[in-house]
């Protein structure tokens, strides 16, 4: 009979040469590190996550059940985070990564897809499984400090930045790279500067584009309202002084920062790709514009600038759909329980879902 490991009872292991970029040699040293680790370990389930590290993953694994692990072989499971197919690659790798993934699908014993959206890729778009292996669970996040910021505490936020009470911030948090758009975020905001002077625009995020959104900023005639944060390790400070939340991604698999935001009690806008429509459900839980539409991200931004209390009602109806959806106890929850399914083992949550 199988048991669960106890949860104090985890290793982490940093494998240096698992990189991004595709590199034979790091790869082949990855490739064999990680199947020492699991000729050590002997696990029972091994679970992996985003492309480069899901394919070497679960390739480690497949050798190691025909090895090492041959008496009692490995369950695998992957999780498939977003688009890792569209907006990322080149057309000619992208294939490659679609043979590749669907090779690795039929070996899988569960493929996990984060959203409804995710699931019909996987499904209809890419071909990559088919319905029986695939389950819908969502991602989870520790929220509890997002959840509990208040009216004092967005009064301290704001000043800690420095920004007047009566300034309207909006904020986008991300990855300063091409797929979310930030040069989109820039031209909103030349639109919405030449309407007001009340607005304060904040960036959090560092990446390889800053120094061209920078220069952006100065074209625009809008540097004075624009304030590049950087990476930021305080982002409920962020979330906090932030009166409108922005996403203008080309592409998004579970937009986490949307879900931070909304969390944090923050109205927001984004625009509507990939998974968002997954988190803004309806148009009382924020608002969806069309993508590549600076006009209309700034008409929906003003909309709400100049209404308090429909911001704010918008605002707590996000944080309470977010906080029962997407919370970290219930993706630990369904996670037991997709585990106790594969091993054969007893367990009320897994009883409770079946």
């Amino acid at each position: 009979m199988r048991t669960l490991m106890p949860i104090g009872a985890i290793e982490n292991v940093y494998v240096e040469t698992l990189v991004r970029p595709i590199s034979p040699l790091n790869d082949v040293r990855a490739f064999w590190r990680l199947y020492r680790a699991l000729c050590r370990w002997q696990p029972d389930i091994v679970h992996t996550h985003m492309a480069k590290a899901g394919a070497l993953g679960r390739l480690a694994a497949l050798f190691y059940n025909r090895t090492r692990g041959r008496a009692r072989p490995a369950k695998l499971v992957h999780t498939y985070h977003g688009h890792v197919f569209e907006g990322y690659f080149g057309s000619p790798s992208t294939r490659v990564f679609l043979m590749v993934e669907r090779w690795l699908a039929r070996r899988s014993h569960a493929l996990i897809a984060i959203s409804p959206q995710v699931k019909k890729d996987l499904l209809d778009t890419y071909r990559i499984a088919n319905d029986q292996q695939i389950r819908q669970i969502a991602l989870g996040f520790k929220l509890d400090r997002l959840l509990a910021i208040d009216s004092a505490d967005r009064a301290k936020a704001k000043a800690s930045f420095a920004i007047p009470n009566d300034a309207i911030v909006v904020t986008t948090v991300g990855r300063l790279t091409a797929i979310k758009q930030h040069s989109l975020f820039l031209e909103m905001a030349a639109e919405l500067v030449r309407q007001s002077n009340r607005y304060v625009f904040m960036i959090a995020g560092g990446g390889e584009l800053r120094h061209d959104l920078e220069r952006r900023t100065e074209s625009l005639g809008i540097r004075s309202h624009v304030r590049f944060l950087g990476w930021r390790g305080d982002l409920p400070a962020v979330y906090g002084a932030t009166d409108i939340f922005v996403l203008t991604s080309r592409n998004e698999g579970t937009p986490v920062a949307l879900i931070e935001a909304m969390a944090a009690g923050v109205a927001s806008v984004s625009t509507d790709v990939g998974g968002v429509r997954d988190v803004i459900t309806s148009g009382d839980l924020g608002r969806l514009v069309p993508f590549g539409d600076p006009g209309a991200l700034a008409a929906a931004v003003a909309e709400l600038a100049e209404d308090p209390g429909g911001r704010a009602g918008m605002g707590e109806r996000a944080r309470n759909s977010v906080q029962s959806r997407f919370h970290a106890r219930r993706l630990t929850e369904d996670i037991k329980g997709l585990y106790c399914q594969l091993l054969g083992i007893r367990s009320t949550i897994a009883h409770e879902r079946t």
